[in-house]
């Protein structure tokens, strides 16, 4: 939080103007989505001193409701991140997966954890 004036809960709304991107989306329409992050200057010229970067986003779908899914794409060209897309897509879905065997398993070990009183 910056300190805006001494106003108490204010917010820092500065843009940093030293990491600036155009920011290209590229889709399938039908599971993959790609960003192509252009680094560029404040003046909106390209900034040749920094790499592009890829990320690509999808959704599980779940009887909850979709989950988003995000992972930066080690790439130097659009064709190459379409490339990695399904393997980076493959290992966040484990990611997820991992994270609700861990929180199934930790609200089982909180209920067991509970005692119910004439219970022996």
């Amino acid at each position: 939080m910056a300190d805006n004036g001494g106003a108490p809960n204010s917010l820092d709304f500065q843009v940093d103007k030293t990491n600036l991107y155009r920011e290209i989306s590229i889709t399938d329409l039908k599971i993959a989505n790609i960003r192509q992050l252009i680094p560029v200057n404040a003046d909106g010229s390209d900034d040749a001193n920094r790499e592009t970067i890829f990320i690509g986003n999808t959704q599980l779908g779940t009887p909850q409701g979709p989950i988003p899914m995000q992972a930066v794409l080690e790439a130097g060209t659009i064709e190459e991140a379409m490339d990695l897309f399904p393997k980076a897509m493959e290992l966040e879905t484990q990611k997820v997966i991992e994270n609700f065997k861990r929180m199934e398993a930790q609200q089982k070990k909180e209920k067991s954890n509970i005692i119910v009183p004439g219970m022996n």
